[in-house]
């Protein structure tokens, strides 16, 4: 059954049953609903996007947000430098300063990391995650998921509440979107496309995308350590497919195209931002050669006097 199947079938039960005349029940309130489910049902992308904007402006004013002085922030911008768009969609980053261990993309490029998870992850094992989550949003992944949660809400709101507007997102149905995005998973497919796309994504703007393979196995860990699954490790990276198939799958990537080495360590001279250490280290060698050089013929001058 569709969505839009879904909504009426709901809604055409209710008719179809009887209430008493005590029944706590807003028929009105129901119909509403129903009418602002099917809104969000057809929304347009660029409506879907709009409402993407407002849903990370609210955020944005609700969190703690680093300042562009922050360590956090300079660090970011350091890590993401070139990153300046996905399949045409502007990337903007902000850091939440919250001991979590999250991160998240928006169908309108802006992505956000918590500083909790800044906190346990190399600048490697972040641009890992990023590169991933550029994935779900070049294939919209993350579009499919606002519009599915806008659905859920108008649907919710219409039961729960006297509202019958999706026109502006209300406090009320930021938390549920927030709870619905943090929830949500994607199939299999995506994950797996997702995981291709961020390779590549990386790879094509000069980043290490070998980062993908650490940022995978930093999360497995977290996941061990815990003992169970977080929704943010859940949100992050779906276990779908297995975690371990994931690692394998860009490992033998990385490797084919030699970022990795046969044991799967990161080989320093193929990463797009390595520096040979050969400029300092000579020049330091031929000082202290010159030195020692030096020193011999003085003290054979010494013994000859």
């Amino acid at each position: 059954m569709t969505n839009r199947s879904r909504i009426f079938a709901i809604l055409a039960a209710v008719l179809l049953c009887g209430f008493s005349a005590n029944a706590q029940f807003n028929l009105g309130r129901l119909v509403k609903g129903a009418a602002s489910a099917y809104q969000a049902l057809t929304l347009s992308n660029e409506d879907v996007q709009e409402y993407v904007k407002e849903y990370i402006a609210k955020t944005d004013s609700a969190s703690d947000v680093c300042g562009p002085n922050d360590p956090y922030t300079i660090r970011l911008n350091k890590l993401t430098k070139g990153l300046d768009s996905v399949e045409g969609i502007p990337l903007n980053f902000k850091v939440y300063k919250k001991n979590e261990v999250n991160a998240f993309a928006c169908a309108d490029g802006s992505v956000r990391v918590y500083s909790g998870l800044m906190d346990i992850m190399t600048d490697n094992e972040v641009l890992g995650v990023i590169g991933h989550e550029m994935g779900h949003v070049a294939h919209q992944d993350t579009k499919k998921s606002f519009k599915q949660a806008l659905l859920n809400s108008a649907l919710r709101d219409g039961i729960a509440s006297t509202s019958s507007r999706i026109g502006a997102i209300t406090d009320s149905q930021l938390g549920d979107l927030a709870n619905a995005l943090a929830t949500s998973k994607y199939s299999r497919k995506e994950e797996t496309a997702a995981d291709e796309y961020g390779y590549t994504f990386l790879k094509g703007h000069g980043k290490n995308p070998a980062a993908m393979v650490q940022a995978f196995k930093k999360l497995e860990q977290l996941e061990q350590a815990s003992g169970q699954k977080s929704s943010a490790i859940n949100q992050l990276f779906s276990s779908h497919p297995d975690i371990q198939k994931r690692i394998q799958a860009v490992t033998k990537q990385a490797q084919k195209d030699g970022y990795l080495d046969a044991s799967g360590n990161i080989i320093p001279e193929a990463d797009p931002e390595y520096v040979a250490p050969t400029s300092k280290s000579s020049k330091s060698s031929k000082s202290s050669k010159s030195k020692k050089s030096s020193k011999s013929k003085k003290s054979s001058k010494s013994k000859k006097r």
